[in-house]
């Protein structure tokens, strides 16, 4: 992911019940985010099975493949993958350090939160953009 010297970026990863949400999703935040140099993105959506649901093994694993030492913004959609990211928040050491499970809309936070850790913000800045995206007002 980053070379020597190169700069460490927040790592986003992406939770929904369907793995077809998720990549969506995560496709549409690295368009938008400009493409090439972005931040390391990952969907984690559904079961390992293809069916829907949330599973704390595609979560752990997405997070510890976006994980450059800089922390790791994870949003999510509905309530049981809250649930899942906060279990393993809990367990303290299933996620790398710094990860945070961020409280945003899961479409507008997560081009948010790829736009600013592109940019190179820190995870505070990154979670905090994401956050914002609450603030959007469509009318």
């Amino acid at each position: 992911m980053s070379g020597s010297g190169a700069e460490k970026l927040v790592g986003v990863v992406l939770v929904s019940h369907s793995a077809a949400v998720a990549e969506s999703v995560a496709q549409l935040a690295i368009g938008l985010a400009g493409g090439g140099g972005t931040a390391p993105v990952i969907a984690a959506g559904g079961n390992p099975d293809g069916g829907l649901g949330t599973s704390p093994e595609l979560v752990t694993e997405a997070a510890h493949a976006v994980d450059q030492g800089a922390g790791v913004a994870i949003l999510v959609d509905l309530g049981s993958a809250v649930l899942t990211v906060k279990a393993l928040l809990a367990e303290g050491d299933e996620l790398p350090k710094d990860s945070r499970l961020v409280d945003a809309p899961l479409v507008e936070g997560a081009v948010a939160a790829v736009v600013a850790a592109s940019a190179g913000a820190n995870v505070d800045a990154v979670t905090r953009a994401a956050e914002e995206a609450y603030d959007y007002r469509k009318v």
